[in-house]
């Protein structure tokens, strides 16, 4: 299987987790506290918190905030009541989208991401109108530069993992069983193997390809207005770009 489209290689290129802008540290802090808060305070035996641990640590995040956030998601603190929410529809040129937030409050959420799905000639679904097209699976990535693929794909079979993807210029992506992301990265930890990032993703059993620039600008200027919004923790898509648009794309 294929984890990776084109964009993702795209979004590594330009920082795909733009530790520069606070917010991304914002959407850490809310997914870590909120991992704490339903499944406990032990990463060893909460594998969303060990993987939101491990997004945190990704992005430079200092050891203090992560442990704030796990206390307060622990009980230590009042804290807000998140809420977990998904939105589904089509986008721009009809790729289909899942959008995935944490909200404290659902209007706010809706009213924002439905005007994102507007502006940009989209419509919102209803509930399985494009989530029958993707399988969750759990996604384990290892930077390229820290292992040798022969050592990790060794490590991977004896973990449990269903398959290794090798297209990104600079990562790997591992897939494992929903069931089997916490054994299988543990796993790779205790193989010292550097984890850059781990959780659950939603992979498109299809995609549409794009093969015009200004098609391929408008979709991605879509899924990037998605991705800023404050509340949306995650945005899934099936598109993915031909290798000339690519290259125009990355001049």
């Amino acid at each position: 299987m294929s984890g990776h489209s084109k964009w993702s290689s795209i979004k590594h290129k330009k920082g795909a987790v733009d530790a520069k802008r606070s917010k991304v540290f914002t959407k850490v802090i809310r997914e870590i506290t909120v991992a704490a808060k339903m499944g406990g305070d032990d990463p060893n035996s909460n594998p969303r918190l060990r993987s939101a641990i491990v997004l945190a640590k990704s992005v430079n995040m200092p050891n203090d905030n992560i442990n704030k956030a796990i206390k307060k998601g622990a009980g230590d603190g009042k804290g807000e009541n998140w809420e977990s929410i998904s939105y589904e529809g089509y986008g721009p040129h009809n790729v289909a989208v899942i959008v995935e937030c944490l909200t404290d409050n659902k209007n706010r959420t809706i009213s924002s991401v439905r005007s994102i799905f507007s502006k940009n000639n989209g419509n919102i679904g209803s509930t399985n109108s494009v989530m029958y097209m993707f399988d969750r699976k759990g996604i384990i990535e290892v930077k390229k530069d820290t292992i040798d693929e022969d050592t990790l794909t060794e490590y991977i079979i004896e973990g449990g993992a269903e398959d290794i993807d090798i297209s990104d210029e600079q990562v790997y992506s591992i897939a494992t069983e929903p069931s089997d992301l916490g054994s299988v990265h543990k796993y790779l930890e205790e193989k010292e193997v550097k984890i850059e990032s781990s959780g659950l993703d939603l992979i498109p059993q299809n995609r549409i390809e794009i093969d015009d620039v200004s098609k391929a600008a408008q979709v991605i200027k879509f899924i990037e207005a998605l991705e800023d919004d404050d509340d949306v923790q995650n945005v899934y898509s099936n598109f993915d770009i031909s290798e000339s648009v690519l290259q125009q794309l990355e001049e």
